[in-house]
């Protein structure tokens, strides 16, 4: 007989329940949320265990690669729809989840999360701590800017990163008690800034050895940071049947509600990953406004904004993007100017 597991992580415990074909419950208890202890109280109960479901979580990754060593058939899954099911317990904690989770392995009612690789996941992490260090250089600048001009020092204008320090020293110059209490803001904000270039010549170095993010930097408008971002989010592209699925993916695809009588479109889905939907879309702005290159995607999406608007065009212009990027990848291709062929639905 078959058994289905349920696995509900938190940061120190995992409750875990085992069900069998007909979904009673055969054992639940707790194990620490390790792979390998959570594997050895598994095959203590010498069960054939066909699927052992978990949700995509901080932990989920390492879990699920730890799970699939040992030889369990690990599967990660997507808490969105098993929170449709969870909201309407009347009583919420860890071992109801599990138990939730084992009954959706055993019907199937699940819907399967990939897993990235681990060079996925650590060039994620240095994006994320690249972008995580220029929003606190920013919050910085904005503090700076909002507390001096309590005291009427203004500083108007668009002021770059590079002159921003010099150009605060000279107006409080004659306010020593302000000056005493900016400084360390500067000083941190050096340290930011110096720290973020570290991060971003690590980046550029990945991409420029990257054969991938080179093919994909021929594309209008995707520069080194697009490329990195799309190859860290799609991780493997024979994960789409079709390029146009990554637009969906994405959530760059409209929404759309059918019930009865009523059939109605409404704005994108939003659904996947929030980075690389905003990289794709000042991507696609840039390619808009800013370039004076001509190209096949450029003039489909300048007609676009004629009959539909900009900030609708800009959208589809990054849905676009997506598709071709995901085709080049896939066929180990690079973008040709000449033709629209490269940049087809």
């Amino acid at each position: 007989m078959k058994h289905y597991v349920g696995l509900d992580v938190s940061l120190a415990e995992t409750a875990i329940c085992v069900v069998d074909e007909d979904g009673i419950i055969f054992r639940e208890g707790v194990a620490a949320s390790d792979p390998n202890d959570i594997a050895d109280w598994l095959e203590r109960l010498d069960l054939n265990l066909a699927r052992v479901g978990l949700e995509a979580g901080a932990t989920a990754a390492w879990l699920y690669n730890g799970l699939r060593k040992r030889g369990l058939a690990a599967i990660c899954i997507d808490p969105r729809r098993l929170r449709a099911l969870t909201k309407t317990m009347p009583i919420k904690n860890d071992r109801n989840d599990a138990r939730a989770i084992a009954g959706c392995m055993r019907v199937g009612w699940f819907s399967i999360v990939h897993v990235k690789s681990d060079e996925s996941q650590e060039i994620r992490m240095l994006l994320c701590n690249r972008r995580t260090l220029q929003t606190k250089q920013i919050d910085i600048e904005n503090e700076i800017r909002g507390t001096l001009r309590v005291f009427g020092i203004k500083l108007a204008g668009r002021i770059t990163s590079g002159p921003f320090e010099g150009r605060v020293l000279d107006l409080i110059e004659n306010a020593p008690r302000l000056a005493a209490m900016v400084k360390p803001m500067l000083i941190a904000r050096a340290a930011l800034r110096q720290q973020c270039a570290v991060l971003h010549k690590m980046m550029l170095d990945m991409v420029r050895k990257d054969e991938t993010c080179r093919r994909l930097m021929t594309i209008p408008g995707v520069g080194a940071i697009t490329a990195v971002t799309y190859l860290t989010t799609i991780d493997d592209p024979a994960r789409f049947e079709r390029s146009r699925d990554v637009g969906a993916h994405l959530g760059l695809t409209p929404k759309k509600y059918a019930s009865g009588e009523v059939d109605r479109n409404s704005g994108i889905s939003k659904c996947g990953d929030v980075a690389m939907r905003s990289t794709l879309y000042q991507a696609s702005l840039a390619l808009l406004t800013r370039s004076t290159k001509n190209s096949a995607i450029r003039a489909w999406g300048l007609a676009v904004a004629k009959r539909r608007g900009l900030r609708r065009a800009v959208v589809a212009v990054a849905r676009k993007l997506a598709i071709v990027m995901h085709r080049i990848w896939a066929e180990g291709t690079e973008y040709r100017w000449e033709g629209k062929a490269a940049a087809t639905n």
